[in-house]
């Protein structure tokens, strides 16, 4: 078996998704590294980048927060996605809600 499969699935480099919520699209960005079982990175979208905290990777399972600074306060994300491949398909929450994605690797 392979180190990369013993580890963990490939998610290093850029990944694109669009969300869309209410009647919003949101396009991100996420940049990933890799090292190990630890998981780095950013998320970008139209309010900048944001450092992920708390990576994790366990097979083909990845975890992640997003902590962001707003007008009306701090807020913090949680996402948990499943790496198939070229794709992660992701849930995110945001406070009360729970919104799924996914997200595509870009070549």
């Amino acid at each position: 078996m392979s180190a990369a499969v013993m580890l963990g699935a490939d998610v290093n480099g850029k990944w694109t998704a669009t969300q869309t919520m209410g009647e919003r699209t949101i396009e991100t960005t996420m940049t990933f590294k890799a090292d190990g079982a630890t998981l780095t990175g950013t998320v970008s979208s139209r309010r900048g980048d944001t450092e992920i905290t708390d990576g994790k990777i366990d097979g083909d399972t990845i975890s992640f927060t997003v902590k962001r600074q707003t007008q009306k306060g701090d807020f913090t994300s949680t996402y948990k996605g499943k790496v198939m491949g070229d794709e992660i398909k992701f849930t995110t929450k945001m406070m009360e809600r729970e919104v799924e994605f996914t997200a595509k690797r870009v070549k």
